[in-house]
């Protein structure tokens, strides 16, 4: 692509909806009727196809065209403020700008904040990558004699890094000293995406994958290990932006091989704050919705409000309000499984909010155990917890949650698509879909031995005026499901 690629994938790519597949399932050692054994098997077939093609996937083909960064960053220039660039590559690059400003900032307690947060072990894996920038020299040298009188051993051991840098070429859009053509904030917001812009553009061969966070961050414990199990868990499927907080900037992870088109796309000129153009860029990636997990491992830091400032690049530390944040409701529902039972309890018991677990012998792949509520249901957050407390003993080595849509038939329902894989036996996820769900299955994708305990299942619904849709049916499933409400 030459010329001006910007403008022709931003007019040609759409919102790329991700489609719903149909999923069956297939378990010999059950006996079912010949039509339900074939329906199994096209789920077979489906993970199958999953697995081999979940790589080539990934991006949309136009915009993977786009590999190098704008022409402004390719001749940007960098100065090493304090530390020097590791010599091999990390795992995760956590990536902020910090900015002289009316405001003033609060970057060493960010600091601070992050390095307590974290092992000795846990930061051998991550290098902090901190970009300076604002007119002010004096503030720029002050700044970086704190980090390093500070957090000088974090230097010393390769895991914090300072640099400061410029956008090479004649000022254009986007360019920190260039006017700007549109709000009066927007010469101010243009030289905030630039700082991003720099520090993304210096980052991109250091790192597998990229945190972004501002300068006004609490991090909780272990939170390098909390991300670092979801890239795991998600290495082999599509996305674009992973989500770690509510916060409209930070906790936002991307692939590092994406860097070069998200910087560009920061320089684009538009009046928008950054949180616009990282959703942006979801929706390029053909990423239609958020993936967000809980609970959040990075909060604002409650100081240094923006009031009395308009031209605060605006609701960068705010968090978004939670629409799941208290108990869970469980909708009244069918609770279907095909796995062999250990006991007498039904799978009902995983979805009744109480301490009992379903207790299942030698899970196989393609095993399921799916719940069908009796009503569509605006669905919020989905939370599926597996293995003992609070030892962890016999959860789900390898497994995933999908929600459905359409009727219930035959253990099933019509379509489903991709939650989420189970993290560390469990997933707590929100759900952005605006449509009415019919179903949740939890699937198993690998064998495992002697056990699997599903300890609960908790749904989060959204609040409705009116519900007329009928309810997804299970009389026509074959046996009688156990119908189960939320609480007993």
């Amino acid at each position: 692509m030459r010329g001006r690629p910007w403008g022709c994938v931003i007019a040609a790519v759409p919102l790329v909806v991700l489609s719903f597949l149909l999923q069956e399932n297939e378990e010999e050692h059950l006996t079912e009727n010949p039509s339900l054994q074939e329906e199994k098997k096209k789920m077979l077939w489906r993970l199958n196809q999953e697995q081999l093609g979940s790589e080539s996937r990934d991006h949309l083909a136009a915009f993977k065209d786009m590999r190098e960064a704008a022409p402004v960053l390719q001749q940007a220039t960098y100065r090493l403020l304090a530390g020097s660039p590791p010599q091999g590559r990390r795992l995760l690059v956590a990536g902020i700008a910090s900015e002289w400003g009316p405001r003033g900032t609060y970057l060493l307690d960010t600091l601070r904040s992050l390095f307590q947060a974290s092992s000795e072990a846990e930061l051998d894996n991550v290098l902090v990558l901190v970009h300076l920038s604002g007119g002010d020299p004096a503030w720029l040298g002050q700044t970086t004699a704190n980090i390093s009188g500070l957090f000088g051993r974090h230097i010393e051991a390769g895991r914090l890094l300072v640099i400061g840098g410029g956008l090479g070429g004649a000022p254009g859009p986007g360019h920190p000293g260039s006017p700007s053509r549109g709000s009066a904030c927007g010469a101010r917001w243009a030289g905030h995406r630039a700082s991003y812009a720099l520090l993304m553009n210096f980052a991109h061969n250091l790192s597998e994958y990229f945190l972004v966070m501002g300068d006004r961050v609490r991090c909780s414990p272990e939170f390098i290990s909390s991300v670092s199990r979801v890239l795991w868990a998600w290495r082999a499927l599509p996305w674009a932006v992973l989500e770690f907080s509510g916060l409209r900037l930070s906790g936002k992870v991307v692939h590092a091989g994406d860097l070069g088109r998200l910087a560009s796309l920061l320089l684009f000129p538009a009046d928008l704050p950054i949180p616009s153009l990282l959703s942006e860029f979801r929706l390029l990636l053909a990423q239609d919705a958020p993936i967000r997990f809980n609970p959040a491992v990075f909060h604002g830091s409650g100081r240094g409000s923006a009031a009395g400032d308009p031209c605060a690049p605006p609701g960068e530390e705010e968090e978004e309000e939670e629409e799941a944040s208290g108990e869970p409701d469980n909708p009244a529902a069918t609770v279907l499984s095909d796995m062999m039972a250990a006991g007498s309890a039904p799978p009902q018991v995983a979805y009744v909010l109480n301490k009992e677990c379903y207790s299942v012998l030698s899970p196989v792949r393609g095993n399921y155990l799916a719940v069908a509520w009796d009503r569509p249901q605006r669905v919020a957050r989905v939370a599926v917890l597996t293995g003992s407390e609070p030892h962890g003993l016999h959860l789900l080595h390898q497994g995933r949650v999908e929600l459905g849509l359409g009727p219930w038939v035959a253990g099933h329902c019509g379509r489903h698509s991709l939650l989420g894989p189970l993290v560390a036996g469990r997933l707590d996820q929100a759900v952005f879909s605006e449509a009415r769900l019919s179903c949740l299955r939890l699937l198993v994708l690998m064998p495992q031995e002697p056990w699997l305990l599903v300890r609960q299942i908790r749904v989060w619904t959204r609040p409705e005026e009116a519900d007329t849709e009928p309810a997804a049916s299970g009389e026509d499933a074959g046996p009688a499901p156990t119908r189960s409400a939320a609480r007993q």
